[in-house]
């Protein structure tokens, strides 16, 4: 398998994956954008957008009147409550943080906020959750939040094991599971898809010289949603 960044390819070359200044593909590997999207706010499409579109749909998520949670507002989880949305279902956008809430509300449309700490307060009424938090986090107050039958999918990816509370689950007959990303045929179906219902992601436009600076931000969580790079104009004033 060769794997987007930092593999050799069979001639012994580097895949740099977006930080490539060319790259050479097999058509049957490329995916359409209509004309007047902008490739900076749909780039981000291409992995956190397959990531919470597909599995909205495998869960069975992507149902009119469902009950769905999002754990954490930042480059998936903005994604998942405007997918969500658009298959119609009830959005409960689930954070620390008090300042996501007009966010949630105002600008990404979502039903409901509800702070983590709160919880307790809140009946068990989510059909399922999505959790895109990789920061180490209890998901025991999750499980509880969801009804019978309840699916807890996770696509976050924290550094420290989770623990995961079974009698819960068992009582429950809930579920915990978790994948990474969709394939080419969903992909494209997800760019159609985004593309109809206008759903972009939020993301900031930077040259190659500011990734340290990024860098810098992200750790401090100063970033909406994400960094994109922009390779071509970059090189385009440093070439001689």
């Amino acid at each position: 398998m060769i794997l987007t960044y930092s593999t050799i390819y069979h001639d012994r070359t580097i895949a740099y994956g977006g930080y490539s200044d060319t790259v050479i593909a097999n058509e049957r590997y490329i995916i359409r954008f209509l004309e007047n999207v902008s490739l900076e706010a749909n780039t981000l499409l291409l992995c956190a957008g397959i990531r919470v579109y597909s599995h909205l749909k495998y869960f069975g998520f992507a149902e009119v009147g469902k009950h769905i949670g999002v754990v954490g507002l930042g480059g998936l989880g903005h994604l998942a409550v405007q997918f969500a949305k658009a298959f119609g279902a009830k959005v409960t956008v689930i954070s620390t943080s008090i300042g996501k809430k007009e966010e949630a509300l105002e600008h990404l449309g979502a039903d409901s906020f509800l702070l983590s700490r709160d919880q307790e307060q809140v009946q068990s009424t989510m059909d399922g959750i999505i959790d895109t938090v990789s920061a180490s986090h209890p998901i025991l107050p999750l499980i509880d939040l969801m009804k019978i039958h309840g699916k807890l999918v996770l696509l976050g990816a924290p550094e420290k094991p989770l623990k995961l509370p079974v009698f819960p689950v068992l009582i429950g007959r809930k579920i915990v599971a978790g994948s990474a990303t969709g394939g080419l045929k969903e992909i494209q179906e997800m760019v159609d898809f985004a593309a109809k219902h206008n759903i972009t992601a939020d993301t900031e436009l930077i040259p190659m010289e500011y990734v340290n600076t990024a860098m810098e931000r992200l750790a401090k969580g100063d970033a909406r949603y994400q960094f994109v790079i922009d390779v071509g104009n970059t090189l385009a004033t440093t070439e001689p």
